[in-house]
């Protein structure tokens, strides 16, 4: 027997759904498949080669699938973006809104580039926060030194 069917018969407890798990009309187990689904789409568009091959094969040009981006904005949404790996495909997600982006990215020049600059910005934001973090705190520093007292220096 498929285990599909085989916990079909017993009952299950109630639990509180989470937020993301809103029932649509086939209720909560096809709701979780649908926000999983969802959540590994929205995260394959952190990959510009993944990008590239949708454009090749013409499906950022459909306008069921533009719609389908549009409405994928959700995610952008703190309640949802907590559960993304990849920050970076929220700002695919913004950049392919734009019918100039979808287009270019027919041109695998266009999806290396972006891969590129992916890389490096990966290999230096450490290296940026760490100096980031360095400035704040030398700045902060002089600030939080007690002024000398006049009895200290009078003697």
């Amino acid at each position: 027997m498929p285990t599909a069917f085989k916990h079909q018969g017993r009952k299950k407890k109630k639990k509180k759904k989470a937020i993301w798990f809103r029932t649509f009309d086939g209720g909560e187990e096809q709701a979780r498949n649908r926000f999983q689904s969802e959540l590994e789409f929205v995260q394959c568009l952190a990959n510009p080669n993944y990008l590239n091959f949708l454009a090749q094969r013409g499906v950022l040009r459909e306008r069921p699938f533009i719609n389908y981006l549009k409405y994928l904005l959700y995610w952008k949404e703190p309640e949802y973006a907590k559960f993304l790996k990849y920050p970076h495909c929220l700002h695919m997600l913004e950049l392919l809104q734009y019918e100039h982006l979808r287009k270019e990215l027919v041109n695998a020049q266009c999806a290396k580039f972006i891969d590129e600059q992916q890389l490096l910005h990966w290999q230096h934001y450490s290296r940026k926060r760490t100096r980031l973090q360095q400035a704040l705190a030398e700045q902060q520093q002089p600030q939080q030194q007690p002024p000398p007292h006049g009895n200290a220096t009078t003697k």
